[in-house]
């Protein structure tokens, strides 16, 4: 984050990730695994810093560890033994998509192991926890700059749900979906302008359906108390092949498109 907060909003892409560790060992190819990830999300967000807006990105593969998921959503199924800590109940888990994911959203199986105890705490040693120290470390210097912090996690999503990516398989998704736990993680205020705003615009935008806010906005989010977080996804439709992964015409426009919004919600938050 830069060294001072001039502005009261800040960014996190969790799923952008692109560096594969060695470790992984997964028994699918390095192509289809990039499925998994937010691609180019971070990038289209990547005119923020220059505005004055922190961006946290993490270069770490969303199928490695996933960020956005709670440390303690352990799914058994991958585990050579007994996880030695409670596990709770989680939808995440059961879809296959716990902190460790253990297929893709259309069901292809990631391993053809079973993991370690020592290599899930590994990565979440290397991954999670310094990704997280980092997005709350920012948070807290913005909050003490300003009072307040505005929170956007930022995803991507595909234009079609996956069999196993949802509870609604196969359901046709809007351009953008905005997420705040029904109103539990951020003031609603924040929420109605962005979708106005890119309702004016001519885009077709859902609220917490299907996709409300995991992990990170449920962790950081904490309104009463002047933090307002919110996780925006896009339908990558609007700007990338979703077979090749490259990116389309439409790609300079919304990462234009969320230029402006940066611009709009810095005069938004300083008012607010």
């Amino acid at each position: 984050m830069p060294e001072s907060a001039p502005a009261a909003l800040v960014l996190d892409s969790p799923h952008s990730g692109t560096t594969y560790p060695p470790d992984f060992d997964s028994a699918v190819g390095a192509g289809v695994l990039r499925t998994a990830e937010d691609t180019w999300v971070a990038d289209l967000w990547g005119d923020a810093p220059s505005l004055g807006v922190p961006l946290i990105e993490a270069r770490f593969p969303r199928a490695y560890i996933d960020a956005n998921r709670g440390e303690e959503e352990i799914d058994g199924l991958l585990l050579d033994a007994a996880w030695p800590e409670p596990v709770p109940d989680s939808p995440k888990v059961r879809l296959g998509k716990g902190l460790i994911w253990r297929m893709l959203d259309d069901g292809t199986p990631l391993y053809d192991r079973k993991l370690s105890i020592n290599e899930v705490r590994h990565r979440i040693d290397a991954c999670w926890k310094p990704y997280h120290g980092a997005v709350k470390q920012t948070l807290d210097a913005v909050h003490a700059a300003h009072g307040k912090v505005w929170h956007i996690n930022c995803h991507s999503m595909p234009s079609v749900a996956g069999a196993y990516a949802t509870d609604t398989p196969g359901l046709v998704h809007p351009d953008f979906v905005l997420g705040d736990r029904d109103g539990t993680t951020s003031a609603p205020e924040f929420r109605e302008f962005i979708a106005a705003w890119l309702r004016e615009r001519g885009y077709e935008v859902a609220i917490n359906a299907p996709y409300k806010g995991v992990e990170l906005v449920r962790r950081y989010g904490d309104p009463a108390h002047n933090r307002h977080s919110l996780q925006l996804e896009v339908n990558r439709k609007l700007y990338m092949d979703e077979v090749t992964l490259r990116p389309t015409d439409g790609y300079q426009a919304l990462r234009e498109l969320f230029k402006n919004l940066v611009i709009d919600l810095l005069a938004w938050t300083s008012r607010s």
